[in-house]
């Protein structure tokens, strides 16, 4: 069977289940790495967000894509943050507004509490209110050894993956109502852990305090702070940062024996963003691949 968008998720296991024959078939970036797949055919939108406004933080690509693209789909107006990558934000945005959604694009670097700050006041400002929140960017640097991570790397990291999702709640609380959602991303080493991402891992971690916490202090005023705890997803991410023979049995390690794609993370951010996850607070889904983890 030939890959196309419809037969990809939408038909039996065995038709998407075989990554790399899959991958032969999907569009290459230069370096041969098959791009991630972003969007699904088969989703059906339902207006679950529909009049609602969202920052997506790292929705310039990978997880954050996905999810934005969702979002308008369901009826959200999106800002998207992003650091680099400049292209990849245009392109994000040119095919949220060919969906028919508006779009704002917000750069910096999301680990400063002033753009925090700036990101929040300039998405009140553009339109009007601000109703979820999807704390998503994250940086990582694997190493052989904790040895190799240098005090600059390991603070940019935490500054990034911690202290800026920290910092963009704090920021957004007082525009957030009854029925706002926070949505943080972790991640499945928070649980596993990962020999090559030690502090990343450790900010993980930390995501899952910081989620369950957060809930606990907002719950009697009605919103909602949950989380993501993704597997090996295939981003951008894995092919910039990881050693080649990773990439290749990236996602091998799981019991459906395959990285996910973005497209499959998106439906789980608009559940947890709409009021069908209304009795859901302080919680995380796990969406890896079948790996099972406790805590």
């Amino acid at each position: 069977m030939g890959y196309n968008k419809d037969n990809f998720l939408e038909g039996s296991l065995t038709d998407f289940i075989d990554f790399e024959q899959i991958s032969k078939q999907l569009p290459k970036t230069e370096d041969e790495q098959p791009l991630p797949y972003y969007e699904r055919d088969d989703y059906k939108a339902a207006g679950k967000l529909e009049g609602k406004v969202a920052i997506v933080t790292g929705g310039n690509s990978g997880i954050g894509r996905a999810v934005s693209i969702a979002y308008v789909r369901e009826g959200a107006k999106v800002v998207i943050a992003f650091y680099g990558d400049q292209e990849g934000a245009e392109e994000t945005k040119a095919r949220l507004e060919e969906l028919g959604g508006e779009v704002l694009l917000s750069k910096g670097d999301i680990g400063d509490a002033d753009y925090c700050e700036t990101l929040v006041q300039k998405t009140i400002d553009h339109f009007g209110r601000l109703d979820i929140v999807v704390n998503n960017a994250s940086m990582q640097k694997p190493e052989d050894s904790l040895k190799d991570i240098t005090d600059e790397s390991m603070e940019k990291t935490f500054k990034t993956n911690i202290f800026g999702m920290m910092r963009l709640a704090r920021a957004a609380l007082p525009h957030l109502s009854l029925g706002s959602a926070i949505i943080n991303t972790t991640s499945s080493t928070a649980y596993e852990g990962n020999a090559l991402l030690i502090d990343y891992s450790a900010t993980k971690g930390a995501i899952v305090s910081f989620t369950r916490s957060l809930s606990m202090n907002l719950a009697k005023e009605g919103i909602r702070v949950n989380a993501v705890a993704p597997g090996p997803i295939w981003t951008p991410l894995i092919t910039e940062t990881f050693p080649d023979e990773s990439v290749k049995t990236f996602g091998k390690n799981t019991p459906m024996d395959r990285p996910g794609q973005p497209a499959e993370m998106a439906s789980a951010y608009v559940f947890l963003a709409c009021n069908d996850s209304s009795y859901m607070t302080g919680q995380v889904l796990h969406l890896n691949g079948g790996v099972i983890v406790n805590g």
